[in-house]
């Protein structure tokens, strides 16, 4: 299943206007009780709220996290994963054993996920709409391991369904950046994770747990985003999905994300506050 057409054909003031309160909730590091809208019905009417709080958002993109789209949602919206935008002050580097803190806005959404992060190699052609996995593949130049935080001001985003996900950023509230996989394209198949939170194992998986494995989630975000007019640029960073699944956390929680013979990842959920 390939990207389906995403670009906006003009933003709606209704769109604007979701765009604006879930920004101004982000910003200020509120909650948002409820959606702040009508729902969108479907992925076009997400990004198209998504286009707009990126332009809204004081920040750079550096990056776009790709999930899964259930499976019962997928003929409805015709898609199989989704992006969202990841921005430069939310990215942080997790050297050696150094707990990194991931905050999490009281009353919304946060959560751990162990993820593959890849990084394009060049930028990409903006005419090229169609790829195929080896092109993704050779698209991209280094792979890391790391941890998506998944985070929102609404805290039933995921139970809304994936184009409520899309339209507030692809439920991204960060990422941490862990160390480089050597010879990635040999063993990236065969690295077992596993995630720990609060001592407790809650998930394990590799990046076979994502259908088609995680240089799909390259293969779809390069086809997504030049469709949408925003073709990924050198060094662009992907993060490909959730490898042993999305696991809800709450300040004061502890999380580890195990990379079978490459790190450990150790981060500690805390309130988000003004810095």
């Amino acid at each position: 299943m390939s990207a389906a057409p995403v670009t906006p054909s003009g933003a709606s003031a209704e769109a604007t206007a979701i765009a604006e309160q879930f920004v101004a909730a982000r910003l200020a590091l509120r909650c948002t009780p409820e959606y702040p809208g009508r729902i969108p019905q479907s992925m076009a009417e997400s990004y198209a709220i998504q286009d707009q709080a990126i332009g809204l958002f004081p920040d750079e993109v550096v990056g776009w996290k790709v999930g899964g789209v259930p499976p019962e949602q997928q003929p409805k919206l015709g898609v199989h994963r989704l992006a969202g935008a990841i921005f430069a002050r939310n990215v942080w580097p997790a050297p050696g054993h150094t707990v990194v803190p991931l905050p999490e806005i009281e009353g919304g959404f946060a959560a751990v996920e162990s993820e593959f992060i890849a990084r394009i190699a060049a930028d990409a052609d903006p005419a090229k709409t169609d790829w195929t996995l080896e092109e993704a593949r050779a698209a991209v130049d280094k792979v890391f391991i790391g941890v998506e935080l998944a985070g929102s001001p609404l805290a039933s985003i995921n139970d809304l369904g994936a184009a409520v996900v899309a339209s507030d950023f692809g439920n991204n509230g960060g990422l941490m950046i862990g160390p480089e996989v050597e010879n990635w394209r040999e063993r990236l198949d065969d690295i077992a994770v596993e995630t720990v939170v609060n001592g407790a194992s809650v998930g394990k998986g590799g990046s076979l747990s994502l259908a088609g494995g995680a240089m799909e989630s390259v293969r779809f975000l390069l086809e997504h985003c030049a469709r949408w007019g925003r073709p990924l640029k050198a060094g662009t960073l992907v993060s490909t999905g959730a490898v042993t699944g999305v696991h809800r956390v709450h300040a004061g929680d502890e999380a580890v994300c195990i990379f079978e013979g490459i790190a450990e990842l150790h981060c500690s959920v805390v309130r988000a506050e003004a810095s």
